[in-house]
């Protein structure tokens, strides 16, 4: 074969859109390449996590924010996973694992449309936990009971498509905690995306009691500027 007919054999190659070329054209496994998520957390981001989380100014401009205190996150952390410390899980195999506290455990930033007041929330971990097990323990806990401080709730989980977005592995999903009493504004729903770099975890959740579409908009936008701070931090 003369260079110009290996040439051509190739422009003929690309032009079918062989996924990959393993002897001229006679081979060609079909598909997408697709990255391995990370099986376990080995790089420590060395910034401290204030200083890695969007300022207030960075949220959407319907989302005014505040930085949360240290002694405000775990609360608030507990109001996005519907479950929260001290709580009674069933199955007690869908408990999270038990969240670090302190200033560069955990921090957190909540922007509020005042109008709705649907929340986005951006919050960063450390952990040492890899996404992939995460993204099992969700899958298998779609449906879980919770009792705290004397009310019971049903957390629903659904995953979506993960975010296609410059971090080591990503998900999302679909949250909705519906109270055993119910009644009309008390059904939490939300959406959350979530990237991991390092050992920092990056959570973007929009939270709303209203029943109505979710501003995945401003979800998008918020994690990109979360991913990026980090990402550059």
């Amino acid at each position: 074969m003369t260079v110009a007919d290996s040439m051509r054999t190739r422009l003929s190659c690309a032009s079918l859109g062989c996924a990959v070329l393993l002897t001229g054209c006679g081979s060609v496994v079909s598909g997408r390449p697709v990255s391995s998520a990370p099986s376990a957390v080995t790089r420590h981001v060395r910034a401290e996590l204030s200083t890695l989380l969007p300022d207030p100014a960075q949220f959407p401009a319907r989302y005014p924010a505040v930085v949360l205190p240290p002694e405000a996150v775990a609360q608030a952390a507990g109001d996005l996973d519907g479950m929260g410390r001290g709580a009674s899980v069933q199955p007690s195999s869908c408990v999270p694992p038990t969240r670090q506290l302190g200033p560069d455990q955990a921090a957190m930033a909540v922007g509020t449309d005042n109008d709705t007041r649907a929340t986005i929330t951006v919050e960063l971990t450390r952990t040492d936990e890899p996404m992939a097990e995460l993204h099992t323990r969700l899958a298998k806990c779609g449906s879980v009971r919770v009792s705290r401080a004397g009310a019971t709730s049903t957390v629903r989980t659904e995953l979506d498509p993960p975010p296609q977005i410059d971090a080591d592995d990503t998900l999302a999903l679909r949250r909705t905690v519906v109270p055993e009493v119910g009644g009309a504004g008390l059904t939490q729903s939300m959406r959350t995306l979530i990237g991991q770099i390092g050992d920092v975890r990056i959570s973007v959740t929009y939270m709303s009691f209203s029943g109505g579409e979710p501003d995945t908009a401003a979800v998008r936008e918020s994690f990109t500027t979360a991913v990026r701070k980090v990402r550059n931090g």
